[in-house]
């Protein structure tokens, strides 16, 4: 017992050595760059809406590499759908760069669309990376990996790699991490201090509750509320408002990044509400699915009937194959992937793959009309490579969000 003690210690010790002198000293980065705004203000707070009382204090404007630029933008509309859109080939799989506005058609409920807005993949990129830390997901980690490594490394080992080698200079990233409920560890930051500070605050402390309530970070993550204040940012106040990556301006390529098994536990609102926050949110979500290595060696042997309870929560194999349709789900809704990821040796290739997928993506917007039925619309994007008049369903595939949800009449005003 006390071989099996030192030998996970040394394991964890081996390999937080070895993600900080593999990058987490961030020496890519050549300065140091703005920390965010530490005031008690809302997050990424929105502009204020006609009629609507502003704050005392204006809010600090955004940097100038945040709002957008060297962009080839087309004009902006108010009433405006965004869609971003990946093409690739069908048969290699490579991603297809160097389209431009003529390139693309987006059709909405089969009726053509014109595209009012087309950011190229060269602008900027603003992730909220949101990763799973409670003791179920610890448990599992433990478990699949036979005992040999601390169980909550199977989420810090993406995220410390994801944030150490893919972030660039010009790039913004968030981290929130969720159990029972989600906690911001940063708001968005390229500073490579708070970078390592997260990887670190991760590494140094034990996930805490056992529930792991997905929707509910979801929710938070994309269209904002209240919650837990930003924990690097050591506010006074316990909570704060954040406001989402809905806020976070329009000509900025955006994406959420997933680190998580799936499953949740009790969230206050369910896989419906959750859904229709992820399609309206036009946000792509790229999605690493952990747990896997723990289902492969116990599913078959968890109770199918009642499930097995595992920190008293009742696990059994269907639970799993629930959360991994529920992840393709979202995957596919919002045009983002889904990896399920069994074995370490796995994640460099996962982790290139999203990353190529994020810096070929391409912002399209339409105007949807004065359509206020309150229904989901259903999102075609297709693409005319070559330009020769033909879009080229056969050959090339575009992976773009799925749907929309128009506002209701009466909700339309603000």
């Amino acid at each position: 017992m006390k071989i099996r003690t030192f030998c996970q210690r040394l394991s964890l010790l081996l390999i937080a050595l070895a993600l900080f002198s593999n990058g987490l000293a961030v020496s890519v980065f050549a300065q140091a760059r703005r920390q965010p705004p530490t005031s008690d203000q809302k997050k990424n707070k929105r502009p204020p809406q006609g009629g609507e009382k502003k704050d005392e204090q204006e809010p600090e404007p955004l940097p100038k590499d945040i709002a957008g630029k060297d962009t080839e933008t087309v004009k902006t509309t108010t009433n405006l759908v965004n869609v971003d859109a990946v093409v690739y080939n069908k048969n290699t799989g490579q991603v297809t760069t160097g389209l431009n506005k003529g390139n693309f058609e987006i059709y909405v409920d089969g009726v053509k669309k014109d595209i009012t807005n087309f950011g190229t993949p060269e602008a900027p990129i603003t992730v909220t990376l949101v990763v799973e830390y409670s003791k179920l997901g610890q448990v599992f980690g433990f478990y699949g990996s036979g005992g040999q490594e601390a169980g909550q490394l199977e989420v810090i080992r993406p995220t410390a790699m994801f944030l150490s080698n893919f972030i660039k200079p010009e790039d913004y990233v968030s981290v929130i991490a969720y159990d029972m409920r989600p906690t911001p560890l940063t708001d968005f930051t390229n500073d490579p201090n708070r970078i390592k500070q997260v990887i670190s605050l991760l590494l140094r402390n034990q996930p805490a509750f056992i529930e792991t309530n997905l929707f509910d970070a979801l929710k938070l993550t994309l269209v904002g509320g209240r919650g837990d204040a930003v924990v690097l940012e050591d506010s006074k106040q316990r909570t704060a408002d954040y406001a989402g990556m809905v806020a976070v301006p329009s000509d900025r390529r955006k994406a959420v990044l997933l680190v998580a098994s799936g499953i949740d536990t009790f969230s206050k609102i369910n896989y419906d509400q959750a859904r229709k926050i992820v399609q309206n949110s036009g946000i792509p979500i790229y999605i690493i699915g952990t747990a896997n290595l723990f289902m492969k060696k116990f599913g078959d042997s968890l109770d199918p009937g009642r499930g097995t309870n595992i920190l008293g929560v009742p696990i059994d194999r269907m639970t799993f194959l629930q959360a991994d349709n529920m992840m393709k789900t979202f995957a596919k809704d919002t045009g983002g992937s889904y990896y399920p990821v069994t074995f370490e040796g796995e994640l460099p290739n996962v982790l290139g793959s999203i990353n190529a997928l994020l810096r070929n993506q391409y912002s399209l917007g339409f105007n949807p009309g004065d359509v206020r039925d309150g229904k989901s619309h259903k999102i075609l994007v297709k693409v005319d490579v070559d330009g020769d008049g033909q879009t080229d369903e056969k050959a090339y595939e575009v992976k773009s969000r799925q749907v929309y949800i128009a506002p209701k009449a009466e909700s339309s005003k603000q």
